[in-house]
């Protein structure tokens, strides 16, 4: 029997990530959800996380396990070992697979499935459909600023966006809440931190002025954070804060590890586009940085991610109105 994992990966707007499979393969032009065979010594944990990396050059986090599916195609008989993960990467790079496409969990019963994946498809969605999500939010909430423990199970356990929302609320309602999800951001659990800056982020989406008084603080850790999903996250809630709220001792700080981010070759996707955006902000404070932004952004058109090229041309294209703008005589402040 052949041990094989796969990612059911799911994005920030909760769609589920497939691939379609080439012509030469095992199962032409079936789709499936990516992943592959554990090396000799290798735990299914670190397969899946490497597999992924290797196929769409994406970061993804563990969330949970379903059960394993045990499949004869008459050939070879498989065992697939589904796991449910998140990632904050808008766009796979193909390396192995013709195509991909991003669908909503009540949509996945009208793909063509490999038939192992569309047990693993059937089982995700029953699991989704199982939840009960508000009831669960709901009466949880009443007890989290009393007991720790239980806001951290409820924030390890969330499943869909949608729970994500509800506890977003639950901290905008209510300061402790919020306050214990700035802690968890910093743990040194890799799933916590990411479940807790992502809805951090979603709170931020909604009212960004609750993230000011904590902004000194996340850009003083960013190059100790060692967690990538948290950082992601982190420098996502950056691009949807007013610069002036910003220490103006903190903007060369930011800008240096945003520059070094933007230039890295193993930066992810969505750090390079967040880091594009906050230096775009930057610039418009601080217009000298207007060149070396530029300069970033053209070396990525020339060897980034579609996503990338896309987000490349909308900031070059903000630089250029920026520069017109210098040109007429606004006045500019000093970067250093």
């Amino acid at each position: 029997m052949i041990s094989v994992t796969c990612a059911i990966i799911r994005n920030d707007d909760n769609e589920v990530l497939v691939v379609q499979r080439g012509e030469k393969t095992d199962h032409p032009l079936k789709w499936e959800f990516p992943g592959g065979k554990p090396f000799p010594g290798e735990t299914e944990e670190d397969c899946i996380i490497r597999e992924i990396a290797e196929e769409l050059s994406m970061d993804i986090v563990i969330c949970s396990r379903l059960k394993t599916v045990i499949h004869d195609y008459g050939h070879k008989q498989i065992e697939l070992i589904p796991f449910i993960c998140d990632t904050l990467d808008e766009l796979p790079i193909l390396a192995e697979h013709i195509d991909f496409r991003w669908v909503y969990a009540d949509d996945l019963p009208e793909v063509d499935f490999s038939e192992a994946d569309l047990f693993v498809a059937d089982e995700y969605l029953a699991t989704v459909n199982k939840l009960t999500v508000k009831k669960k939010v709901n009466s949880k909430t009443e007890n989290v600023v009393s007991d720790d423990s239980e806001l951290q199970s409820m924030i390890n356990n969330m499943m869909s966006t949608q729970e994500v929302e509800w506890v977003a609320s639950s901290a905008i309602e209510n300061p402790a809440i919020f306050s214990r999800l700035i802690e968890y951001s910093y743990s040194p659990e890799i799933k916590l931190a990411f479940r807790a800056s992502w809805t951090l982020s979603k709170v931020c989406d909604r009212f960004p002025e609750l993230i000011y008084p904590h902004l000194t603080r996340i850009i003083e850790a960013l190059e100790d954070v060692k967690n990538e999903s948290a950082h992601r996250s982190f420098l996502r809630i950056l691009t949807l804060t007013d610069v002036a709220q910003i220490s103006p001792r903190l903007h060369g700080i930011l800008a240096d590890h945003c520059f070094k981010a933007l230039n890295s070759g193993f930066s992810a996707i969505a750090v390079k586009a967040y880091s594009m955006e906050i230096l775009y902000k930057l610039a418009v404070v601080y217009p000298e940085l207007a060149n070396e932004l530029s300069a970033s952004v053209n070396m990525l058109q020339g060897e980034g991610s579609a996503g990338i090229k896309a987000r490349g041309r909308i900031i070059l294209k903000k630089l250029a109105e920026l520069t017109s703008d210098r040109r007429s005589g606004q006045p500019k402040k000093n970067f250093r």
